[in-house]
């Protein structure tokens, strides 16, 4: 119980950040703003953050706080494979319409220079382990391949999004990255889908 309710109050924090990040920009928000929309105090955010700049890292949770939402969705019966590109198309639904692309480029660069966690590639994360679960369910049933095993089709899908999200960014956003994403997530993974 006091696990909850410590992860549900750090999650309080991580959303109302990103969304003031979104609405007012990274440098514009101050940690008293992020404090006030989550309702917390500024001890019990100093307990969970160093200060904001660490919150850049939170974006994975805000990430698997959304496939947690999208598990619950998703059809049982539903082909793996489709499974796989609804969460694509989901997740970067929610990114182009309420995250910042500076702040994605800044969680980016962040990850690259880091010399403590990877939150992006922590493969305890939900993210993983959801892929991992449809993968191989899809396996199972014999709708993806099995010349790969799941950990290597879950590290290829995480990459295709990584890729697809980086030349979002370094684009500016001059594209709508759900539609374009739609075009390209399935030949980018047409190899693990049994014809």
């Amino acid at each position: 119980m006091a696990k909850q309710k410590k992860q549900l109050t750090k999650k309080k924090i991580v959303t109302a950040a990103w969304k003031l990040f979104y609405k007012q920009g990274y440098d514009d928000t101050t940690v008293d703003e992020i404090i006030r929309e989550a309702g917390t105090s500024k001890g019990t955010f100093y307990h969970y953050f160093d200060g904001k700049d660490a919150l850049l890292s939170s974006l994975s949770y805000l990430f698997d706080d959304k496939y947690e939402e999208l598990q619950l969705q998703m059809e049982p019966d539903e082909d793996s494979f489709d499974k796989l590109i609804y969460l694509n198309q989901e997740l970067f639904e929610m990114i182009e319409t309420s995250v910042s692309r500076e702040l994605l480029a800044s969680l980016y660069s962040s990850q690259l220079i880091t010399k403590g966690e990877k939150h992006l590639l922590d493969q305890n994360r939900l993210y993983y382990r959801l892929l991992n679960e449809i993968i191989s369910e899809g396996q199972k049933k014999g709708e993806l391949t099995s010349r790969m095993s799941s950990y290597e089709i879950t590290k290829l899908y995480a990459l295709c999004e990584r890729a697809l999200l980086y030349d979002w960014c370094i684009c500016n956003g001059e594209y709508s990255l759900k539609a374009y994403s739609l075009r390209i997530m399935p030949m980018l993974l047409c190899e693990i889908r049994k014809k």
